[in-house]
């Protein structure tokens, strides 16, 4: 996952812990409180 340039994108599950990120490939990654990054999309 080394290289990716991501942008958080805001949604109301930040207020729970919950990240989500897109990359400029158009891949969506999700991380959930201290863990990892894991791809979703």
């Amino acid at each position: 996952m080394s290289g990716y340039y991501m942008k958080e994108i805001w949604t109301p599950l930040k207020l729970v812990g919950i990240k989500i990120f897109k990359t400029e490939e158009k891949r969506v990654f999700m991380k959930f409180l201290s863990k990892p990054r894991k791809r979703i999309f």
